[in-house]
């Protein structure tokens, strides 16, 4: 192979996933410690050797991942040539770094004045080739798990085109079966590729999509053996074939976020308040630093856009006469401040002034506070809509009319009620619409989006499927049918439910969504009992059993979170151990969705095993802080946190506890969400009352005037000698460490 140029670096590499990017941070980071401790004295020999070992742990480990870079290679031929460059350049630099870091045998004592190596200059180059052609490697490497996910999708949908076409019972249930292995195969792959996407739009759409192709997964099975069951009627046809056009709508709409296809509808949003208020308040605040901006035409033209996306507010019979005069009267105060902002823009320009004047700093703080105050007042006419709808929805009593109507045989009253679920499925896409206005962010955007359209396509589909049983009320299958898209219904109910709380929280400045930490256990940390289980993926029948339960851990872990978030001091061990038990809940729950970071039962069983220490440390915090109770408030708490003990042991022998077979496996899947929502149940009773008492006893300290605000559980400060005592240590450890983490390029 001929020689590359020496200055060799692709500066156009885009990194789009946070795999890569967490590879390459550990690289940049200890790449830069070794470039920077050039220009240090060297201390000692210690410091000489360990620098020698970086360069050696460098050439090693490029080794081993320029390796699998190349077996890459050889695999896929598309990308031969380029992977085979960026090897050769990742090996090269890795070999420089290694001739650079060598400091030969001990020989004479060092000077003061010495230096740990001496060609700076090649040590930076050879650092930059490394680090942009090991970037190379990762991203071509990516595009192998794009194209994975490509030919699932091919499969699928050639599999899915056989299964429209089959016309006898014994043919679907033989291609169902492929269809359904292939599904979770497509459900895993683009799973892992939610979860590692960078952009958070992407990520959002992709969360859309895979819950189309979940949702409607059942929905097909129903409705394909309802029209195979009743093949001449009309309803039953119309039902299936919008299942098949839904379903191929997200295939394509996955393979066009990971392939970044052009020209995709998917990725265009609708004018939102939230954008308009956005772009109004930047323009207006960008006048202090260009006082001579083109004022007039961009700020007077962006506040009447938003003015009239106001106009869905107040256009709706289902706004409340004083909320709709309310945001009229907001809009216009929100026209007099912009007036006023101009008058003192036209006064600043007059005297020629050089920077912002008094009074147009003044006008520009109320504008930006009446297009807040504005947004405030809609969000309150969103949020208070939605709830009321969820409130009425609650009780599902269209939908138990229908089946009731339809198992009858009475078309007439499936007529009545079809026109009352119609009348509902206008005012939550309305209602959606609304939210989307005031979401506070993309992503949450995209899912009001993904919500209203789910409304809107299901809302037909139930009333087709009540036809179809009012044709045949007999029929067992139609039945099912019905219920199923009724199940449907009701789970984007409590999806919405969800929307709403996180765009709470965004409007309320609290996190949009949950934390990423703590991830999946160690290997070997937890897994002591579970070396001879084996690891099983949940099929889609199985995820939809436990569905319901994962949904509820969603909502408790949000709970628990927000509570937690009401402590004074988010630093005690209470709060931190909380905060991990939600996290880890969440993580569960995400597993019911087949997504996030849970793959099979051992990672979940291995979670829960965490989960229920981190819940015995939780409750040795607050065990600690039921001793400063009364005696009657001391011993119902105790007897709380004792039965909180109680539930994680539990949780926890059964997470060890190893079974065979699926149908074991399953109900000890169960078995642990069960017990981890019995956990999260009691933990939400206990921090109340432990919050209440933990601040009382704070201004209680307060009031006797304490020295400093000591807390039983704060950490012990670090003595300036003990950090001291390590100042000169060169941390080789941690380089070799992410070095050989490069070789989980292999998964790919």
């Amino acid at each position: 192979m001929a020689s590359p140029p020496c200055g060799y670096s692709d500066s156009g590499l885009e990194i789009k996933t946070r795999s890569v990017e967490q590879t390459l941070i550990p690289l940049v980071s200890q790449i830069t410690t070794l470039i920077n401790h050039k220009d240090r004295p060297k201390k000692s020999e210690r410091t000489a050797a360990a620098i020698q070992r970086v360069g050696q742990a460098v050439g090693v480990a490029v080794g081993r991942f320029v390796a699998v870079g190349e077996a890459i290679a050889l695999e896929n031929h598309e990308l031969k040539d380029e992977m085979g460059h960026a090897c050769f350049e990742a090996r090269r630099a890795g070999d420089a770094i290694s001739q650079l870091t060598d400091v030969g045998p001990a020989r004479a004592p060092p000077s003061p004045s010495a230096t740990v190596f001496g060609d700076r200059a090649g040590m930076v180059k050879a650092a930059r080739l490394l680090l942009s052609s090991v970037t190379k490697v990762l991203v071509l490497a990516d595009r192998i798990v794009i194209k994975q996910i490509v030919a699932s999708r091919n499969k699928v949908l050639v599999t899915l085109d056989h299964l429209e076409r089959v016309s006898t019972f014994q043919e679907f249930v033989q291609i169902f079966s492929q269809f359904g292995n292939e599904m979770v195969d497509f459900a895993h792959l683009t799973g892992d590729r939610q979860n590692d996407l960078k952009d958070e739009k992407k990520k959002a759409r992709m969360a859309a999509a895979r819950a189309v192709l979940e949702k409607c997964t059942m929905m097909l099975l129903t409705a394909s053996k309802t029209c195979l069951r009743h093949p001449d009627c009309e309803s039953a046809r119309i039902n299936k074939d919008a299942v098949f056009q839904r379903m191929r709508c997200a295939l394509e709409q996955v393979v066009d976020i990971v392939t970044e296809a052009h020209g995709c509808t998917g990725n265009i949003l609708p004018a939102s308040i939230y954008n308009a208020v956005k772009d109004y308040k930047t323009s207006v605040e960008c006048l202090r630093d260009d006082l001579y901006a083109s004022l007039p035409d961009s700020v007077g033209r962006q506040l009447e856009a938003l003015a009239e996306r106001t106009e869905d507010f107040t256009d709706s019979p289902y706004t409340g006469h004083e909320q709709r005069q309310a945001i009229l009267g907001m809009c216009q105060l929100a026209r007099q401040d912009a007036r006023q902002l101009l008058h003192a823009w036209t006064q600043a320009q007059s005297v020629q002034a050089k920077e912002t004047t008094e009074e147009l700093e003044v006008a520009i703080a109320k504008s930006c506070q009446s297009v807040n105050e504005l947004t405030r007042e809609l969000h309150k006419a969103a949020a208070g809509r939605a709830s009321e709808l969820l409130r009425v929805h609650a009780e599902h009593s269209p939908l138990r009319a229908l089946k009731a109507a339809g198992a009858e045989g009475d078309p007439e009253a499936v007529a009545q009620y079809s026109r009352t679920l119609t009348e509902q499925k206008d005012q939550l896409v309305e209602n959606c619409r609304l939210l989307c206005h005031v979401s506070g962010n993309e992503p949450l955007e995209i899912t009001c989006v993904h919500a209203e359209e789910t409304f809107h396509v299901i809302g037909p589909q139930i009333i087709s499927a009540a036809q179809t049983l009012a044709l045949h009320p007999s029929s067992k299958i139609a039945k099912e049918n019905l219920e199923v898209f009724c199940e449907a219904w009701e789970s984007q109910l409590v999806d919405v439910a969800l929307l709403l709380r996180e765009i709470n929280d965004v409007v309320e400045g609290k996190r949009g969504d949950k934390r990423a930490y703590l991830s999946l256990p160690r290997s070997g940390k937890h897994s002591a009992n579970l070396k001879s289980a084996k690891p099983v993926k949940l099929d889609a029948e199985e995820q939809s059993g436990v569905a319901k339960a994962g949904l509820e851990l969603r909502l408790l872990s949000s709970d628990v979170d927000a509570e937690l978030e009401k402590w004074e001091e988010q630093e005690q061990r209470a709060v931190r151990h909380g905060q991990s038990v939600a996290s880890m809940a969440y993580n569960m729950y995400l597993f019911t969705r087949g997504e996030g970071l849970l793959k099979t039962t051992l990672d979940l069983f291995r979670q829960a095993e965490v989960l229920s220490e981190e819940g015995l440390q939780l409750c040795s915090s607050l065990h600690v802080l039921c001793t400063q109770l009364l005696s009657e408030e001391k011993l119902a708490l105790t007897s709380e946190v004792e039965a909180l003990a109680a539930l994680c042991q539990q949780l926890q022998a059964g997470a060890r506890t190893p079974v065979q077979g699926k149908s074991a496996t399953f109900q000890k899947v169960d078995s642990s969400i069960q017990t981890t929502r019995a956990v999260l149940t009691l933990i939400l009773k206990l921090l109340p009352a432990c919050n209440k008492r933990n601040t009382k006893s704070k201004s209680e300290r307060s009031g006797l005037g304490s020295p400093q605000d000591w807390r039983p559980d704060a950490p012990t400060p670090v003595r300036d000698g003990d950090a001291d005592a390590h100042r000169d240590d060169f941390a080789v450890e941690p380089f070799e460490q992410h070095l050989s983490g490069l070789s989980l390029l292999e998964g790919n």
